[in-house]
């Protein structure tokens, strides 16, 4: 898994920063060398993405190991390399084990090895050395559906005011987010950073290193429960963000008063807390929610004794909660209104869903990046809203632990209220079109298939120019080919 990672990250963690040499060295030994001012241009862990000036983390998986690759890392110009073993050709060498003399070299200038006893715990030992040279406020964002959108607006929002830093796409794991910490520099005021979560421990591990004095979590699902176990698992382990905030006034959780799990972590920190949602008890609440389908949404925001109508761009209904997210980290970051509002009509914001016109003229909504039961219904809604013949593409939710079968029929009794046809695949697939029929959906619109490329023939021969298309199922079910094949061979 771990190799897939290292080789997934993209050219976006190519980060431009102001670290040296000497502060690497410091905060792997405590020892801070006279003469050691080699700068570092970028941190990367894929040797392919290494440039001059550059420093590579090899990082053993368990498909890749980056030692195989140190000296292709240094072909491409990379000035220094940590390693935790030994690799096929000898370069200048600086062991910082903790059993080793620490040994100052007659020069500084690369390429130069630093031998640790792990990588990745030096890239984090570094990462945390460098959050506390930075000033920067940082905002730390959890929850099962709904981190990337909130990380990618609440950066549009502060930005208004603040040179503002955020993890690119959803590098949010125990490699990325160091990495995003690396690029921190002076004149950086705010960090926004995505922290995803795995198993227990892992957003306690990445609190450690960015030291957020915001965070805000969005909501509890059933993602990942294969790995985590319960939704109170899940629960204990996002709680670990509120629980690793600094007391109040400086501290601040903001969660989501509508999800239980999230408003019970109240207790459980001692930062201020700051709700948001639909619930007129909130410190934040919204209502009259209407959507425009892909023309965003409208509501009226409430805080204290104000009341704003809002149109914005955010696509669906549930966007409601992102955009309640986003203005909350506003509101205790003290911006106004007018730099709340003008973050949420930026142009820059990324939002996932994208949409694809089919050669024959049918929009394809492509929702392909993951998925789970709380965003498979989000998406069902926003279907619901367009006009055109709906159409519902959908795979296997992965990782759903014991939540697999109710997470599934629950997709399929709501697949049957909005659609015209139904196309699942995979096993699990079928759990949400044998629901949809025991819901109401006629027989003859289910059609179901083992793989991707039976779909792309049956859509190909099938599509309108008056159809409206969802496509959306986990990552592993690869459902992106059967948008990219619309796209180029309808």
């Amino acid at each position: 898994m771990l190799g897939g990672i290292l080789f997934g990250i993209s050219r976006a963690l190519r980060l431009c920063i102001m670290l040296k040499l000497v502060d690497i060295i410091e905060a792997l030994s405590g020892i801070r060398p006279d003469g050691a001012h080699l700068g570092i241009s970028e941190a990367v862990v894929d040797s392919r993405n290494a440039t001059p000036g550059s420093l590579f983390i090899a990082i053993p998986g368990e498909n890749v190991d980056g030692h195989d690759y140190v000296d292709q890392a240094f072909e491409c110009g990379a000035n220094l390399a940590i390693i935790q073993k030994d690799i096929l050709h000898t370069y200048p060498m600086l062991d910082l084990r903790s059993d080793k003399q620490f040994i100052e070299p007659a020069s500084w200038i690369g390429p130069i090895c630093l031998r640790v006893e792990n990588s990745l715990k030096a890239l984090q030992s570094i990462a945390s050395y460098w959050r506390k040279k930075n000033e920067a406020k940082i905002i730390g964002i959890t929850g099962s559906v709904g981190k990337t959108t909130t990380k990618e607006l609440v950066a549009e929002v502060l930005s208004q005011r603040y040179p503002t830093l955020k993890n690119p796409g959803n590098l949010n794991n125990e490699i990325g987010l160091p990495l995003t910490m690396l690029s921190l520099d002076k004149h950086h005021k705010r960090a926004v950073l995505e922290m995803g979560f795995y198993v227990p421990g892992e957003i306690a591990l990445l609190c450690n290193i960015a030291m957020p004095q915001i965070g805000v979590v969005t909501n509890v699902g059933t993602v990942h429960a294969g790995r985590a176990g319960s939704q109170a698992e899940i629960a204990k382990g996002k709680a670990e963000l509120v629980q690793a905030l600094p007391p109040a006034p400086e501290g601040v959780a903001i969660l989501n008063f509508d999800d239980p799990l999230v408003r019970k972590m109240a207790s459980s920190t001692s930062a201020r807390v700051f709700f948001y949602g639909l619930d007129p008890q909130a410190d934040l609440w919204a209502d009259n929610v209407e959507g425009y389908g892909l023309e965003g949404i409208r509501f009226r925001l409430h805080y204290h004794n104000e009341v704003l109508y809002l149109r914005i761009p955010l696509i669906g209904r549930h966007s409601v909660h992102t955009a309640l997210r986003a203005a909350a980290v506003g509101l205790v970051d003290n911006l106004t209104w007018q730099e709340i509002v003008n973050g949420f009509r930026s142009e820059h914001s990324q939002l996932r869903l994208m949409t694809v016109r089919a050669k024959c003229g049918a929009l394809v909504l492509d929702d392909t990046y993951n998925a789970s039961p709380e965003s498979m219904l989000a998406a069902l809604n926003l279907l619901d809203e367009l006009d055109g013949r709906k159409i519902a593409v959908l795979g296997d939710m992965l990782e759903l632990g014991q939540y697999e079968k109710q997470g599934h029929e629950m997709v399929g009794v709501r697949v049957a209220e909005v659609v015209e046809e139904l196309i699942t695949i995979g096993d699990l697939g079928q759990m949400i079109a044998d629901a949809a029929l025991r819901a109401g959906l006629p027989q003859p619109v289910i059609s179901e298939f083992s793989d991707t490329s039976q779909v792309i023939k049956y859509l190909e021969n099938h599509l309108d120019s008056n159809d409206v298309v969802l496509v959306k199922g986990s990552r592993g079910m690869r459902m992106d080919r059967i948008v990219s094949a619309l796209e180029r061979n309808p």
